[in-house]
């Protein structure tokens, strides 16, 4: 009897190691992926995709750039922010947007919008003053950083009188601008813990439909990357995928800041919702600052290391990059930030004539 025991113990042991050896982390099932795009090189041949160049709000740097004279960049995504084209209550200004629209189309390029009603720095609020009153929530809240301090402001997209504002402004830009933009997109969903989730999924969706109810030609994209209340794969509430199930319902396309495919937090949100479902609506992906040495823009203003394997040697990764974005992501649109001096050493060279 003793003896028995003693097997079963040693079996289930035994079992128990066969199992943990091959178990595997859910977190890490796309760990890998990158690699098999890791010996993609230039130049990039056609593919069917619309790239563009990200200035973010630093439009002067678009006139007179080496893109302009690339047939393979379609044109510039400009940021605007709210307060610049509202800058008292149903008064719009839309004269910047004009501006760069004509030298653009001067050019043979296309305009793509990216509204701005998020900032990610504490001296610089993206929504007009009027909306700082009670009648608006306060329009705004300020946002934290890990070690507490103020890192930005996301504009109060749960209240019904801001959300009635954003309409109204989608509205004015759809009349003066949809069929003639290439599209416009709204800023990422990531908004820290500012808001109650279920209420911030309802207040995200309300904004995609007002966006698509004004510009009914114009591509028209939401940056959804993460969701407050969740974090997956562990804790999954189903909000970022409503999001883009919702996107694809009302034809809204879906899109991501920051293409970073060793990441594991993109890669088990916005990189796994692309890649693991089926959509009718373009997809897009941001490459912005730092994603060319495999950091975000925080970690490239914290003085972070390049991410090791990818980029410690000073490795143009953009052919992975790409490669990853069409074929595991299956993306339309590419928005390339004009950071350099990585854009013009790595970005352009890859997209000359082939």
């Amino acid at each position: 009897m003793r003896k028995t025991v003693s097997s079963l113990i040693l079996l289930t042991l035994l079992c128990s190691s066969i199992s943990a050896q091959k178990w595997q982390n859910p977190g890490d099932r796309y760990a890998n992926a990158y690699k098999d795009y890791m010996d993609a090189d230039c130049p990039i041949g056609e593919d069917g995709m619309k790239h563009f160049v990200y200035f973010a709000r630093d439009r002067g740097s678009m006139r007179g750039h080496a893109f302009l004279d690339s047939p393979r960049f379609s044109g510039a995504q400009i940021m605007y922010a709210w307060v610049h084209l509202e800058p008292s209550k149903g008064e719009y200004d839309f004269s910047i947007i004009e501006e760069d629209y004509l030298y653009l189309k001067s050019k043979g390029k296309k305009l793509f919008i990216q509204l701005q009603d998020t900032t990610f720095t504490p001296d610089f609020r993206a929504t007009p003053g009027y909306l700082n009153t009670a009648e608006y929530d306060n329009g705004s809240f300020m946002t934290k950083n890990e070690a507490g301090h103020p890192s930005g402001w996301v504009a109060n997209r749960t209240s019904k009188n801001v959300q009635e504002r954003f309409a109204l402004l989608l509205k004015a830009l759809g009349n003066k601008f949809d069929g003639k933009i290439e599209g416009i997109n709204l800023q990422e969903t990531a908004a820290g813990g500012a808001f109650s989730p279920k209420a911030y999924v309802e207040a995200v969706k309300a904004n995609m439909k007002a966006m698509k109810d004004a510009f009914q030609k114009s591509t028209t994209m939401q940056y959804a990357n993460f969701m407050p209340g969740e974090w997956l794969p562990w804790e999954d509430e189903g909000y970022l995928r409503s999001i883009y199930e919702y996107g694809e319902e009302i034809g809204v396309s879906l899109g991501a800041p920051d293409l970073m495919p060793r990441r594991r937090g993109q890669l088990n949100h916005a990189l796994a919702m692309m890649h693991e479902n089926s959509f009718t609506v373009p997809l897009g992906i941001a490459i912005q600052d730092g994603n060319y040495t495999g950091m975000t823009g925080a970690d490239w203003e914290n003085g972070a290391g390049s991410v090791p394997g990818v980029n410690s040697d000073r490795r143009n990764i953009v052919p992975m990059l790409h490669g990853f974005a069409k074929d595991f992501l299956k993306v339309k649109y590419m928005f390339w930030v004009n950071q350099e001096p990585y854009f013009e050493e790595d970005v352009l060279p890859c997209f000359s004539k082939t």
